[in-house]
């Protein structure tokens, strides 16, 4: 199975097409995540959904808003207040990790694998399958 990450952006706008998923893809709904950091001395948060694989192909979207609103625990805001408003219209609790921020790895996909790493390690992604 083929699990990526597909950046939306950094959670200003691009947050709104990220619950345009939510919604158009409810039957597909696996998972939304928030990601805590401390990025250049800021608290920020990043916010993911987790898609059921397609049908045909094997792939399982994980779109995500990077490092783009603050941290809600932190300072409290209206973008995080609106995923939290999709994730109970969808009756999805709203899982939250504490990560390493992207800036300290060496680029952006080193940083996808330690996160899917983290994801499978917590089974909140299947394990890769091996087809030898």
């Amino acid at each position: 199975m083929i699990q990526r990450f597909i950046e939306l952006g950094e959670g200003y706008s691009d947050l709104f097409e990220l619950l345009e998923i939510v919604q158009a893809n409810q039957h597909r709904l696996a998972r939304m995540l928030a990601f805590h950091a401390v990025k250049d001395g800021k608290d920020v948060t990043s916010l993911a959904v987790i898609l059921e694989p397609t049908k045909s192909g094997d792939f399982q979207p994980i779109y995500f808003c990077r490092e783009g609103i603050a941290n809600p625990h932190v300072t409290p805001n209206k973008r995080y207040d609106l995923f939290v408003e999709a994730a109970q219209s969808q009756n999805k609790d709203i899982i939250e990790l504490v990560i390493k921020p992207s800036n300290e790895f060496a680029d952006k996909e080193l940083f996808y694998q330690y996160l899917i790493g983290i994801l499978r390690m917590n089974r909140y992604l299947p394990v890769m399958s091996t087809s030898w």
